[in-house]
This record gives C-alpha cells, structure tokens and sequence, in this order.
C-alpha cells in the first residue's frame, strides 16, 4: 500500500493549492481525483476575480498552472473516486473504488456535486438539451432560445456567454432579485438578448425527442407560462460532496465539513478545504486561501506529531 505525508481528496482549485504547498514544503503528497483536475471551473469561458489576472484568463489555463506548479514540487495525481476514510493507528488510510492509501493527514477539497432541479423532463433530457456547460453546449443552439435557470454568478456567466450564439437568453431564479455579483448583474441588465425571470421557477422541461419548452410558474401570482427554449441551462448551486466522510468527522446540516481557523476538522490529522469545508465563501480565490491554509496546518500538525 502507497504512504504519504499528505493525501488530498479533489482536484479543484483548493486541492490544487494545498497539493502545491504540501509539495513546496517538502511533503509527499498524492491528490486524488473522480473526475477531473480542475472541477467545476475548467469549463469557465472567463474568470475575472482572481488575484494576477486583470485581463481575465480561461479556467482551463489557470488549472494548467496550477497544476503544472503543484507537480513541479512533487505532488502526484491519481484518478480515482474516494469511497471512505477510516483511521489506521496514527495514520488514516483513504479508501477508493480499487486501491488504499495510508496518510498521516488527509486534506479534504472534495468540492460538491450539482444540485438538480428535481422537476419532470429534467433526467429524461439531459444530453438532449438539458446542459450544464454552456461552454460545451452553447454553440449547439446558434440562433435559437435558451433558458438558464439560477439567479447566481454562475448562470449569469452562462447567460452571457451564451449571448454570443443563442437569439435569447431567459434566465429563471426564483428571487425578487439577482444573487450575483453587482458587476455580472449589471452587465446581463444591459444586454438586449437577456431576458430576467424573477420570483418564477421552471416547473416541468418538455418535448417530444429534444427540449421544446420550459413550463414556468411566477411565484407571486401562481401563473404558468410555456417558454419556448431549444436548450436548458441549470446552474442552482452544488450539494458538499462529503459522503465518505459520513462518521468520520462532524459535519453540519447541509454536509459541509465543520472546520475552525486552520481548516482542521474534529478529527486530529483531516483538514478541509473550499465548497467541502463549512461557511465558505464559495469563490475560487477563497477556495485557493483555503487549500494554502489547510496544507500548511496539515504540515505543522505532522511537525507535531511525527
């Protein structure tokens, strides 16, 4: 069985950061990935609130590097899903779909997964116009309506992005006003191809092979309308994707991590970090303070200890 210093659960731009520190401070380190390494931002056309960037840059070029830093200081990537954690003397051993590894601490970035709308035609269509990524999707929809659903700063980068190919752009959120940022809010109010719906929610995705429509109810009056849409976008936030860790550590009412000032959780030697860990910020910049906090705490518990 593989042993380090250091075992982080998730590729995204927490674990990124905490595999770079861990790494820079001459911890071994293994992160481990499901999926991706990068998360729910590489798809991101454009991200204009990090630190270093006043241009802007790609979510695919910042995780390229990220990543390529946390490698140059030695950390290894293996992909493969974390199914438990459980403690192994004074070393924890991760549990995934087909191999152990032993660590003296654990950083959880583990991140969340989408939140589903739960409504009728929802799973029934998803490839079929049902879509998460307007990056990977919106060029299929050139010259016809879409609709985003949330009324947060992802959906409004969704929405404006997909300005540039959809006729119109109609995004639902169920609140009097806009969650996002002020910036974003001000620039989907002054485009002419976006349409705000608030205080409505998409009922039921219908079609006969593909999405036709959205059905849509204002939650003021209770009305239904039917609004044409050849492609649905749903952007409503992400549930702490923290299953494994279920007896492990405590973990509040929504399942996110409860952690104090250095990351660490109840559990001497866990540390989490980002979406996964409790009252974050949920911003990418914050995700990154988070991973560097983590490392370097799980580093001076290991001094400690070891």
């Amino acid at each position: 069985m593989e042993s380090y210093d250091i075992v982080i659960v998730g590729g995204g731009m927490a674990g990124l950061a905490a595999a770079l520190y861990a790494g820079w401070l001459g911890r071994s380190t293994l992160l481990l990935e499901r999926e991706i390494v990068g998360g729910q931002i590489i798809n991101a056309g454009r991200i204009e609130n990090f630190p270093g960037f006043p241009e802007g840059v790609s979510g695919a070029d910042l995780v390229a590097r990220a990543r390529t830093q946390a490698l140059r200081f030695g950390a290894k990537t293996v992909y493969r899903e974390v199914t438990g954690i459980e403690q192994a003397g004074k070393n924890w051993l991760v549990r995934a779909a087909d191999a152990g590894y032993q660590a003296k601490a654990v950083i959880v970035a583990s991140g969340g997964r989408r939140r589903a709308l739960g409504v009728r035609g929802e799973r029934e269509f998803e490839g079929k116009g049902v879509s998460h990524c307007a990056t990977c999707d919106g060029a299929l929809y050139a010259g016809r309506p879409v609709a985003v659903v949330g009324g947060g700063d992802t959906s409004l980068d969704e929405a404006l992005f997909l300005t540039a190919f959809a006729s119109e752009v109609t995004v639902v959120h169920r609140g009097e006003s806009l969650e996002a940022s002020a910036t974003l809010a001000r620039r989907a109010e002054a485009d002419s191809k976006i349409v705000l719906l608030p205080a409505s929610a998409v009922e039921e995705i219908t079609g006969d092979s593909v999405v036709e429509a959205v059905r849509v109810r204002n939650l003021k009056t209770g009305a239904d309308s039917l609004l044409p849409a050849g492609g649905v976008f749903i952007c409503v936030g992400f549930e702490a994707d923290t299953r494994f860790l279920s007896g492990v550590v405590r973990l509040d009412p929504q399942g996110h991590v409860e952690v104090d000032l250095s990351m660490q959780s109840s559990a001497p030697g866990i540390f989490a970090a980002g979406y996964a860990r409790q009252k974050t910020a949920g911003q990418l910049a914050s995700a990154a303070g988070d991973g560097v906090t983590a490392a370097v705490a799980a580093h001076r518990y290991l001094q400690a200890r070891f």
